[in-house]
């Protein structure tokens, strides 16, 4: 299995954010791909979709897969990702949290707001990641993601914005939830280090749930962008849920109390233990 270089691990640390060049074995791009091909046209429970069955200017997401996906479930626990992001967040111990599908057909309005992925999740705690793999090229041109370098340690908690809001929808995810509003990071780009990669199917993004990110709706007029992003726990992820965090998993789904290490193995499985 792939290990992190020195390169990618300082990248991680100082950066918040490390581009993993040939991240998994070729055979998971193949059978993702087909993945897409299948949820696109019989999206499951969890699905978001701006334009159903639309070829062009449609923005598509699902979540929550794994534990009624067999390839989904297959690559979380077989395909070395685990591995990678335990050593990039310096964890004994690493579960799952969940799986998120994400496709933006070729002509995309729809952008990724820049955000912070913590505060949407009832977790605290500075080992929590994701690893996004990228399953189609994808250049910053045209719908690449990209990065505040360092953000992740600025000591900054995000107010979640909404994802494809319209004008009848607040900014924040929900009216209650808490935070920093983010910065108009496009409005004022030089003033901040933003950091972006072109992608071949198979390279891999890792970075903190901390950092923040964002990206361009599709400006390709022929190319499909398809990323499988996976959400990963280290050892000192704790549960946090809280106004506007994600509600698929509750408290009313889990044995835990506010503050407790997610050790609730049906819900958040260990996948990966340093030897």
């Amino acid at each position: 299995m792939r290990q992190l270089t020195q390169r990618e691990l300082a990248d991680f640390q100082n950066d918040g954010v490390a581009f993993l060049p040939a991240a998994v074995d070729s055979q998971w791009v193949d059978r993702l791909l087909q993945l897409v091909d299948d949820t696109l046209e019989n999206p499951g429970e969890w699905a978001n979709d701006g334009n159903p069955g639309a070829e062009r200017d449609r923005m598509f997401t699902q979540r929550y897969m794994w534990q009624n996906n067999d390839t989904i479930r297959d690559y979380i626990f077989n395909s070395g990702c685990a591995a990678l992001a335990g050593q990039a967040m310096g964890s004994d111990k690493v579960r799952f949290y969940f799986d998120h599908l994400l496709v933006k057909e070729p002509e995309t309005s729809a952008a990724t707001p820049w955000h912070q992925d913590i505060p949407y999740w009832p977790f605290k705690g500075s080992q929590v990641c994701s690893i996004w793999l990228a399953l189609t090229e994808t250049t910053v041109e045209e719908s690449a993601m990209e990065f505040i370098r360092g953000s992740h340690l600025d000591g900054n908690y995000y107010r979640p914005e909404v994802f494809n809001a319209r004008d009848n929808h607040p900014n924040a995810w929900q009216e209650e939830a808490e935070g920093t509003p983010v910065p108009d990071i496009d409005g004022r780009r030089s003033d901040f280090d933003v950091i972006g990669y072109d992608v071949q199917p198979g390279d891999a993004l890792i970075f903190s749930a901390w950092t923040l990110h964002g990206a361009p709706g599709n400006a390709s007029s022929s190319k499909r962008r398809a990323a499988l992003s996976t959400r990963w726990l280290g050892d000192n992820a704790c549960w946090f849920p809280h106004e506007g965090s994600d509600p698929i998993v509750g408290e009313e789904h889990v044995n835990l109390n506010l503050g407790d290490y997610p050790a609730d193995d049906a819900v958040f499985p260990v996948v990966w233990q340093r030897a």
